[in-house]
């Protein structure tokens, strides 16, 4: 006897789940067993999808009581014997198993059959041999019962053979149930004994001829010995108990008389509601034929262009507002240097922060990542715009704002004041304008000839102010009273130092990365970071540069550092370590609470910074040391707005959208308009189609790849397509003088078919339903 593989449903008295059950089922012939016994628990899909064993047979018995789709997605080398009942969908999606079952079956046997045996030893409920189909290269699948069947039988039923014996039958008056073959559009269906009928407008009763009576009864051998009931042969091998029920071909189906449109009109619908009729002497209605493709009013959808009416993601998503969609597409239609000056209706800095610093949002937020696509290079066209020139400015309006701070939130603040025709005055302390990002960025995140470029570009249109002295509250008084409004943007610039024995021996992120950057600072071998965010990333990129070997992050926490940050300090070597917790610092290097010691010639403290407030008036409310604003980052004196650092730590490009959100809403003010949100709502990604475009593109080199390869969310590139692909050219391309172009749908001719929408590479087009007639 072959060596038989024992699994059980219950384990240690409690049913394990169906799951668990398969899992070890699938490990069991992974192994290399061949004969398995299962004593069920009512687990699901047993005996499916045991491809692991190739062509090898695998045979198994199930004892207890099998749950639903046993045997599904089977395969031609499992053999599956159940010793009584099983449960609903047996065989569902066979591809091939052979299943006997030796006691009855319920619902929904051997549904979406597609090879395969299944073999009922009883009978079966409702909905068996449904959906099934046949691939003419191999054999038909064949569903055999004992008994009788329930209703809907051979329910759409596409190819295969069905037995049904009759033999003890649930309903000895039907063994077919109710409306069987209903649908049905191929195969075949042997029943023995009385039935009350089938859809005969789908199948038709055929003559048994010799050859097919021998394969009947050649295959009633092998399934009686397969349900262990041999003994039956001789009372049910009598070829005039026997019927077959064909499904008709479409030719003879197109045969059938059916009631035309005219007469059904004429003798069912105006008999009904006609003259005479229910209700046809209290209403006065058009009864003319409306076409099958209706057009006009009686379309159930009609199409929508909505061109520029929700942002792209890329746009969205990018705190700076830039609307990189519409640079691509000046660039699609060869205004490259108009692309490039573009952005600088935005950002004062978008070479600096687009092509070197930021994050790029926006290539996270890309449609095409939703298709495993490479998102548009966006720092291609960033890096392309050092190039751009300065805008001509207007001329100034006679109203003055002042902006306290240089760093990138106060210039963009200024800049945009300045682009809509207002004198905006620049206070700081540094003798150059930059902020952060000019003074302690390192230059390898970004050369410092392209810094340099943008800030003259910058200086051209903006006054700067070099303060002496820090400012008072009296100092910001002053300005309050000779300026429209303030704008504050000093950033954070008080280090966080933790209040640790020997924190004296610390040196802040700040002060190491301004003296790093300036050549003034010897960090010596080793440098443990006390933060492992990007600013202590950079600490440890610089650390590297300038000769250390052994650099340490330590943080309490998993690193919040990201991105090209993160990457280069650890590629500089830096070791991340967390969760420590730091106990003291000494001059030869930093404790730790569990005990361990890092040596270190140089320790950095980068847990962040904090604004200094100190200057700003007490109108200007202030909630945990950052200033409080609104959403368009007024403070609660209406003539102080605040960016930047100083109302939260954030991105630059962060900072540049604040800017520019403060500058907005104070021009609107100062034309004695209310402050309008900026933003569209977001287009649904899923409605732009990606099809068009090589996936196989991983980088993008130049600013022509980048531009042909965007979708265009939410605009439309003017392709043409949708005016190509309608059917009814019932699309027109219309463009007046002075206007932007228009896709316009003529009514009578569109049918509301939706190609327009489902061709769309960039989402314009929808269809909405039609307004109710009436």
């Amino acid at each position: 006897m072959k060596n038989v593989y024992k699994l059980s449903g219950i384990d240690k008295g409690h049913r394990i789940e169906s799951r668990v059950l398969e899992e070890q089922i699938q490990q069991a012939v992974a192994s290399g067993e061949r004969n398995l016994e299962i004593d069920a628990a009512g687990q699901h899909g047993l005996g499916g999808r045991l491809w692991s064993a190739g062509d090898e047979p695998v045979n198994i018995t199930i004892t207890g009581s099998p749950g639903q789709r046993l045997g599904s997605m089977g395969f031609p080398n499992t053999r599956i014997t159940v010793k009584g009942p099983a449960s609903d969908d047996t065989g569902w999606l066979n591809a091939g198993a052979e299943i006997a079952v030796l006691g009855h079956a319920t619902n929904g046997t051997a549904n979406a059959m597609a090879q395969g045996k299944v073999f009922i030893g009883g009978n079966i409920g409702s909905r068996g041999m449904t959906m099934t189909k046949a691939n003419p290269r191999f054999a038909p699948p064949e569903l055999w019962v004992l008994g009788s069947v329930g209703d809907y039988f051979a329910e759409f039923m596409a190819g295969g053979v069905a037995v049904v014996c009759g033999y003890d039958p649930q309903n000895p008056e039907n063994v077919l149930g109710y409306r069987p073959c209903v649908g049905m559009v191929r195969g075949q269906v042997f029943v023995r004994g009385p039935f009350k009928g089938f859809s005969q407008a789908d199948a038709s009763l055929v003559p048994i001829d010799e050859e097919t009576q021998d394969w009947l009864f050649t295959n009633l051998k092998n399934f009686l010995e397969r349900i262990e009931k041999p003994e039956l042969y001789d009372k049910l091998a009598r070829i005039e108990d026997w019927q077959l029920i064909v499904a008709k071909t479409p030719m003879q189906k197109s045969a059938t008389p059916r009631m035309s449109m005219k007469d059904f009109a004429k003798n069912v619908w105006e008999s009904e509601l006609g003259a005479g009729g229910l209700v046809g002497d209290l209403v006065k209605v058009e009864r003319d034929p409306i076409p099958v493709v209706a057009t006009g009013e009686f379309r159930r959808f009609v199409p929508v262009w909505e061109d520029q009416v929700y942002a792209s993601p890329c746009q969205s998503s990018c705190p700076s507002g830039i609307p990189v969609q519409q640079r691509w597409a000046m660039i699609r239609e060869g205004r490259v240097d108009e692309a490039v000056d573009m952005a600088l209706n935005f950002t004062p800095f978008p070479a600096t922060v687009c092509g070197y610093l930021c994050p790029n949002l926006c290539m996270q937020a890309c449609t095409r990542n939703l298709s495993g696509m490479a998102p548009i290079d966006v720092k291609v066209l960033g890096k392309a715009s050092i190039n751009a020139s300065l805008p001509e400015l207007p001329p100034l309006s006679g109203k003055k704002v002042a902006v306290i701070g240089g760093g990138v939130a106060g210039i963009s603040a200024a800049w945009q004041l300045r682009m809509a025709g207002h004198e905006a005055v620049i206070y700081d302390m540094e003798k150059k304008l930059g902020g952060k990002m000019s003074s302690v960025i390192p230059n390898t995140r970004i050369p410092k000839e392209v810094i340099d470029k943008e800030l003259e570009r910058m200086a051209e249109a903006l006054p700067h102010v070099q303060l002496e002295k820090k400012l008072d509250q009296a100092d910001v008084a002053k300005l309050r009273e000779e300026h429209e409004f303030v704008v504050v943007a000093a950033g954070a610039g008080k280090p966080k130092m933790p209040p640790l024995p020997g924190i004296e021996n610390a040196a802040t992120a700040m002060d190491f990365l301004g003296k790093a950057k300036a050549g003034d600072v010897k960090p010596g071998k080793s440098v443990v970071i006390i933060g492992a965010g990007n600013v202590g990333c950079d600490v440890a990129t610089e650390a590297h540069r300038l000769g250390a070997t052994e650099i340490t992050l330590i943080d309490v926490q998993k690193p919040a550092s990201f991105g090209e940050e993160r990457k280069a300090a650890e590629e500089a070597g830096a070791t991340f370590l967390w969760p420590v917790f730091t106990k003291e610092i000494t001059g030869k290097g930093v404790a730790l609470t569990n005990g361990d010691f890092l040596d270190a010639d140089t320790v950095v403290v980068a847990i962040g910074d904090a604004p200094d407030t100190a200057f700003l008036p007490e109108t200007v409310k202030t909630v945990r040391g950052f200033v409080e604003v609104d959403e368009n980052f007024q403070t609660t004196d209406s003539k102080f707005f605040a960016i930047g650092d100083i109302v939260m730590p954030g991105l630059l490009t962060d900072a540049i959208g604040a800017g520019r959100r403060a500058a907005m809403a104070i021009t609107a003010i100062l034309e004695g308009k209310r402050p309008e949100a900026l933003e569209k709502p977001q287009i649904d990604k899923t409605r732009v189609s990606m099809g068009y475009f090589n996936p196989r593109v991983r980088e993008f080199e130049e600013v022509n790849t980048c531009a042909m390869d965007c979708s265009s969310c939410g605009t439309c590139r003017d392709c043409g397509i949708c005016e190509a692909i309608c059917p009814q050219a019932a699309i027109t391309r219309v463009e007046e003088p002075g206007k932007r172009f228009e896709m316009v749908v003529d009514p009578e001719k569109c049918i509301g078919c939706g190609f327009c929408a489902g061709a769309c590479p960039c989402g314009i087009w929808t269809l909405v339903e039609n307004d109710p007639m009436g």
